[in-house]
């Protein structure tokens, strides 16, 4: 008689389902905090509307911020990848352009795109900021992380020795203007299309280019 061969144990389906749970549990607590605002939000709440209990919730998150920072993440990169989106593929094709001012106009058009994307969380948490620390926190942690890209970017446009002003000048003019409040103020207020605010954005760093 044929001995029985025991199949080996494939994972790969239970890793796929953990993976979406946890992707869900993330836009749910997205959804949540931009509707009801991050302090009136509980582990609870979201527990209930991704369908889990919420014991899952503190196995994978351990806490309602560490969930709001994947949920920033999440809004703004579109996965969870630890690839901050400077040294992903789409933000290393917009440096590789060696025409400053056209990097200008694909960098704008990159940045229109992510203020869409982020804009109701940011609301939530600049009106969060005042009375929750975890609110506090991330715009900390996001105010870093532009100003890193603001250097990083600046820098390689005085690598390119077509910037007529100074470097540090280029820096924060672009640390100031990627943030999302102008986006705000110019397509949520007075109705600017994306394409319009990205135009009008990357003129505003190309004025810093030498002709």
């Amino acid at each position: 008689m044929p001995k029985h061969v025991k199949r080996s144990y494939d994972s790969s389906g239970r890793q796929a389902k953990a993976a979406e749970t946890r992707l869900r549990i993330i836009s749910t607590a997205q959804e949540l905090f931009v509707r009801q605002g991050y302090g009136h939000t509980t582990l609870i709440q979201i527990a209930d509307e991704s369908g889990v209990a919420v014991e899952t919730i503190y196995a994978a998150f351990r806490n309602k911020a560490t969930l709001l920072r994947r949920a920033w993440f999440l809004a703004g990169r579109g996965d969870e990848q630890d690839v901050t989106l400077y040294a992903r593929p789409e933000m290393q094709d917009i440096l590789a352009e060696s025409d400053l001012r056209r990097r200008n106009e694909r960098y704008a058009t990159f940045v229109a795109a992510f203020n869409r994307r982020t804009a109701p969380l940011a609301e939530m948490l600049a009106g969060a900021a005042a009375s929750e620390r975890a609110a506090r926190d991330m715009l900390t942690e996001w105010g870093e992380r532009r100003l890193d890209v603001a250097t990083k970017y600046a820098a390689a446009a005085a690598a390119s020795d077509q910037l007529a002003a100074e470097e540090a000048e280029f820096r924060d003019t672009i640390f100031a203007t990627i943030e999302g409040a102008l986006w705000r103020q110019l397509v949520g207020e007075r109705s600017w299309s994306d394409e319009r605010y990205a135009i009008w954005l990357a003129s505003l760093w190309s004025a810093s280019i030498s002709d």
